[in-house]
């Protein structure tokens, strides 16, 4: 059994993360340490190239329940075979990009996915907090929740 030490904070099994160099403040992501790798949700992926680089250009729809999209673009890494917890294979498009969560940031691969049937639109995988970071499997939000923003009826 690995021992705490006083470098490694703890995460809940959910928590709010931030992506600036997506523009993306706040998303609830899923820490799953049964998924190797993170995946975010995205639609309208689309590929350019400038320069000899290849960019996605996509959407993030942050929160679940609003139709606020971010528009981004990133640098791809590379494609990969991913299998989901379902068992089936595809192949995905990888970007590199900082997360935040506790105060900490650090650069994590994130697989781009559409994640519309899933309680998360974003899953933070065992290789993003290896090393850095131990999982509380019994508690969430160990960041804190956001306030609530009062709805405008």
């Amino acid at each position: 059994m690995t021992e705490k030490t006083p470098d490694q904070p703890v995460i809940g099994w959910r928590e709010w993360v931030a992506l600036p160099d997506l523009g993306i403040g706040r998303i609830k992501a899923k820490v799953d340490t049964g998924a190797r790798s993170s995946s975010l949700h995205a639609i309208d992926i689309e590929e350019q190239v400038r320069d000899g680089v290849t960019y996605l250009h996509f959407k993030v729809l942050p929160a679940q329940r609003k139709e606020r999209f971010v528009h981004v673009a990133a640098e791809l890494l590379e494609y990969r075979h991913v299998r989901s917890s379902s068992g089936k294979a595809s192949s995905r498009p990888v970007i590199l990009t900082k997360v935040q969560i506790l105060g900490q940031s650090w650069p994590i691969e994130l697989t781009l996915a559409n994640r519309t049937s899933m309680g998360f639109r974003m899953l933070l995988g065992r290789e993003a907090f290896r090393g850095r970071m131990l999982v509380d499997a019994g508690k969430s939000y160990y960041g804190g929740k956001p306030k609530r923003r009062p709805s405008s009826s």
